[in-house]
């Protein structure tokens, strides 16, 4: 993960759930787990970003096959949810394979700094 500069432990795990209930809390949606045939896959969904939906994915890497799926899926949820005109997504600089969010329908916008890390940003409008 991009920002995660930081050794993983119980007390940033902790911190890292916190924030992500917060999300839930305050803007009524937030981060799913995944799970494909009852094993966890990881996480990801909608973040609030200012006012922008930004969507992530994380998964582990016997489980990328399923990226597409579940982030189709994803848009599916948000082109239904009258709160989320667009979906933007960033994706680290050193990510080489887009051809997904292409077929997505994203297109690229620009470059943004997000806490200190550079990303490569897209839009995908869902209504």
């Amino acid at each position: 993960m991009p920002l995660l500069s930081m050794d993983w432990d119980a007390s940033v795990a902790e911190k890292f759930i916190a924030n992500k209930e917060e999300s839930w809390a305050r803007d009524g949606l937030g981060h799913w787990a995944f799970f494909a045939d009852g094993r966890y896959v990881r996480w990801g969904g909608f973040q609030k970003e200012g006012d922008e939906w930004d969507f992530g994915l994380v998964l582990r890497p016997d489980s990328f096959g399923l990226g597409t799926r579940i982030a189709k899926k994803a848009i599916e949820f948000a082109v239904a949810d009258d709160r989320i005109p667009y979906v933007t997504f960033l994706m680290p600089p050193s990510r080489k394979n887009l051809g997904a969010l292409k077929r997505l329908g994203a297109r690229h916008v620009g470059e943004v700094t997000y806490d200190g890390a550079n990303f490569l940003k897209y839009h995908l409008e869902t209504s």
